[in-house]
């Protein structure tokens, strides 16, 4: 039986954040990214510490930066939920638990250096992992479970060494305060 994957789609949005239509995830990241549904999650270990990554270098976007847990984006009709949790075992090898909502009205536009923009309504998840990572080469180059407060003061000091998604989240989570 021959299995051929199926192309990831995006969800796009209206400027009021209203479903309209999706697109192929392929082609929806240019210089004129339309608004579309991502996520964006944070997980933390048994110890509170948080799980911070670095984007694989073969990435369209922002390669080799460090960023939060993982990203991704529901595909039409999955709920966030569900989404979230695919993408936890997809780019991390986590399975996650106590996943709650932080930020469920998170927007951002970014623009990398290469010209391709982000444009995304992202709910922002905080969830609890048991286990060691085990990374997708195709998504993450390297990962490193560190100290919050820690964390929160880099992002305050380097901004620039990190996603400006990341970024803008820590500034409005709690769980970066030092």
């Amino acid at each position: 039986m021959d299995v051929t994957e199926v192309p990831e789609r995006v969800v796009l949005l209206d400027e009021h954040g209203a479903p309209a239509g999706s697109q192929l995830k392929s082609v929806v990241h240019t210089a004129d990214t339309p608004l579309h549904l991502a996520f964006s999650c944070h997980v933390l270990n048994a110890a509170g510490q948080v799980l911070v990554t670095r984007r694989a270098l073969g990435k369209r976007t922002w390669p080799g930066v460090w960023t939060n847990s993982f990203c991704g984006h529901p595909q039409p009709g999955e709920p966030m939920e569900d989404a979230v949790a695919r993408r936890a075992q997809d780019e991390v090898g986590l399975t996650l638990r106590e996943l709650r909502p932080v930020l469920p009205e998170f927007r951002y536009r970014a623009t990398d250096a290469s010209g391709i923009v982000e444009n995304e309504v992202c709910p922002v998840y905080v969830a609890v992992a048991d286990e060691e990572p085990h990374l997708n080469p195709d998504e993450v180059m390297d990962a490193r479970w560190a100290d919050a407060g820690a964390l929160g003061a880099a992002l305050r000091a380097t901004p620039w060494a990190f996603s400006p998604w990341f970024v803008s989240q820590a500034r409005e989570m709690s769980l970066y305060a030092g």
